[in-house]
């Protein structure tokens, strides 16, 4: 239930007004200091999960030569899989218990992973597998999002929340530029490095990222600790007791009657959010072994430049959350999610493959539009010291499916880049105004569990459907599967609606 305060009858008669304005203007600081350090802890958990994606691959290629593009969507999605299972763990505890614990608890974990991450090159070894276990606990710290969630959520009013959600994802967007332009940055290291002898430390371009992630990590925990205060306010901005936080100078005011949520309204916001997530998890994972392939970049060019076009999407995203406040304003949530999916839609269309040009194959040349599949050991032994480029011969679809053309893959992610963040943002904020001022610990545990699935799965898929069958079958796909996240939000459509529009308190 509900617990409302009204400043009316809970403020003395002969209490000073001055007094009073002082206190609520202390509290709207406080309040908006503490959504505040929740941005800052969702920039830092974005920066965490990018600032290694982009070389995750060629890092795992370095430290074990029997892992394969296959590996690598389990790699991927094992932090998906942490972030699932500690999603509804943190966002329970997060229901009974001041958020600054669970905060802590989750930031402490990520910070211990990264260092692990840093070291996984030392086992003799299961290298790939020591890797697969750290990005798994990176994961399971960042399970925290529901908290932080579920936090802005109940901090701000329906007037508020789309505004304050938008600037979230504007900060994990700000986090998704700096991390790749931060990793861009340290490629120049190289993959020699330096060594740190005391503590049998290779500082190169692939750990130095972890380890400034685990930096990252040590200042957002004294963020939380020094800055985070409870508050909770209902929709019309008005205060409520927090079930983990209760005041002293404060008297309960009880609603006389339990309202519902729209359950169907609740699973189709899962639904579409796992959809959204899905389909960005499969680019983020496929973007690098795809340039490889196509584009016969070696691994310090696929980490360099897909490092740039990254922090490019991140910017056109900022760009996206500036325009979607607007729309969204005027137009509603759920016509700029449907434009959102529709554009993602394009994005992935023209990602398909068409024409006579093929890709360069590793270790062979392409004579009249088939491998040649006899090679002598010599060739490949005396050119063992020069990085191979181009598509591995061992996926025989090199053969004979077209390349994918750099132009159509710089358009792809301008419109993925536009599509994304929208449906990203609205997805979320739909879900946070059908849940309404009820304690949403719990159930933004859950969709950031579904979205961790979508996460868990998405690389698992592509991965496999990219290896086996190619770029047209794993596109293709996805386009079918964006289509039918479209239909079905068009049919639960007049479902998707706030909390209190709902039960009429509020006229949309």
């Amino acid at each position: 239930m509900s617990q409302f305060v009204d400043s009316d009858e809970t403020t003395p008669l002969l209490r000073d007004d001055a007094s009073s304005d002082n206190s609520q203007d202390e509290d709207y600081e406080s309040r908006w200091r503490s959504i505040r350090v929740m941005y800052f802890t969702m920039f830092l958990s974005s920066v965490g999960f990018t600032i290694v994606i982009t070389s995750l691959w060629p890092y795992l290629q370095r430290i074990d030569d029997s892992a394969d593009a296959s590996f690598l969507g389990w790699v991927v999605a094992a932090y998906s899989l942490g972030q699932m299972v500690a999603s509804p763990i943190f966002g329970l505890w997060s229901n009974y218990r001041p958020r600054r614990e669970p905060l802590v608890c989750s930031i402490f974990i990520n910070l211990s992973a990264n260092i692990y991450y840093a070291y996984v090159y030392l086992p003799r070894t299961g290298n790939k597998f020591h890797m697969l276990m750290s990005r798994a606990f990176v994961g399971f710290g960042a399970g925290n999002v529901a908290v932080v969630r579920s936090y802005v959520a109940g901090a701000t009013s329906l007037k508020e929340r789309t505004n304050a959600m938008a600037n979230m994802s504007a900060c994990q967007a700000l986090g998704f530029i700096l991390g790749p332009a931060l990793q861009a940055c340290l490629s120049f290291i190289g993959e020699q490095g330096y060594t740190v002898k005391i503590i049998d430390l290779q500082l190169n371009m692939y750990t130095a990222p972890a380890l400034l992630a685990a930096v990252f990590g040590l200042i957002n925990i004294l963020l939380v600790v020094v800055v985070l205060r409870e508050h909770r306010v209902d929709d019309d901005g008005r205060h409520i007791h927090a079930i983990n936080y209760t005041p002293e100078d404060q008297v309960d005011i009880r609603d006389d009657a339990e309202e519902t949520i729209d359950r169907v309204a609740v699973l189709t916001s899962n639904v579409l959010f796992f959809i959204v997530m899905f389909i960005f998890a499969v680019f983020e994972t496929i973007a690098t072994p795809l340039s490889m392939d196509m584009f016969a970049w070696t691994r310090k060019e696929a980490v360099f430049y897909n490092g740039i076009i990254i922090c490019g999407i991140g910017f056109e995203s900022i760009l996206v959350f500036l325009v979607v406040k607007v729309a969204s304003q005027r137009v509603g949530d759920r016509p700029v999610l449907l434009a959102g999916l529709a554009v993602i839609f394009c994005g992935f269309f023209i990602l398909l493959p068409f024409g006579n040009h093929y890709p360069k194959i590793q270790w062979a040349d392409l004579k009249n539009n088939s491998l040649v599949s006899q090679m002598s050991e010599a060739s490949i032994s005396s050119n063992s010291s020069v990085e191979p480029t181009g598509c591995p011969y061992e996926q025989t679809w090199c053969q004979y499916t077209p390349a994918i053309h750099l132009a159509q893959y710089i358009t792809s992610d301008f419109l993925i880049g536009v599509g994304y963040p929208a449906c990203n943002v609205m997805s979320y904020t739909l879900y946070s105004k059908i849940l309404g001022p009820k304690p949403q610990g719990v159930y933004m545990g859950w969709l950031t569990a579904s979205g961790s699935g979508a996460r868990t799965l998405g690389p698992v898929f592509v991965s496999q459907v990219y290896t086996l069958l190619g770029p047209r079958w794993a596109f293709s796909l996805i386009c079918g599967v964006v289509l039918g996240s479209i239909l079905l939000l068009g049919s639960v459509y007049h479902r998707l609606i706030a909390f209190s529009v709902r039960h009429g308190r509020i006229i949309e």
